[in-house]
């Protein structure tokens, strides 16, 4: 996967001359948004197959500063998908290299009119690139296996009516 890359404007910093904290997780949304059009999912895409994908939590932890007009490269990687849900980590990381922020997301997939949906019924192709891109990060433990992935999900935890368990 190509990173994505963010340069840092100046309205993005605040009287110290530091990025703000809150853009970081508006540069996750950029390159999530990048990362799924690099998978042929994009937004586009997803919204006229009539799927949302709201986050359900965010994480992140700061690591170096940033300013103007630093350049941030982002990796996107899959942590853990299920028919449900999905996890995304991102390493952001200065133009020397440097981890400037580790953050997480994760995500539920909805019809428009709010109901879950399990992609790997009705979006089986997205739901195979996602557990293929999973599997990659994880070493092969595929959770549709039963097989766990550490940080993820098996099967028992309860989302909304559906039960699933954490690994």
């Amino acid at each position: 996967m190509k990173k994505y890359r963010h340069t840092v404007q100046y309205y993005e910093t605040d009287r110290m001359g530091i990025v703000h904290h809150s853009n970081y997780i508006r540069w996750m949304e950029e390159a999530r948004i990048d990362f799924l059009k690099q998978i042929g999912w994009g937004y586009e895409k997803l919204e006229t197959c009539g799927v949302i994908s709201p986050v359900t939590s965010v994480e992140c932890k700061f690591k170096q500063s940033t300013t103007f007009p630093d350049e941030v490269f982002i990796n996107v990687h899959v942590e853990a998908v299920n028919g449900v849900r999905l996890q995304l980590r991102y390493v952001m990381e200065k133009e020397d290299g440097k981890t400037v922020c580790q953050a997480k997301s994760e995500h539920c997939f909805m019809d428009t009119e709010g109901k879950l949906i399990r992609l790997n019924n009705r979006f089986p192709e997205l739901y195979q690139v996602l557990r293929e891109l999973a599997n990659e990060e994880k070493g092969g433990a595929d959770p549709a296996r039963g097989e766990a992935q550490p940080g993820g999900f098996s099967r028992r935890e309860n989302v909304r009516g559906y039960t699933w368990s954490r690994a």
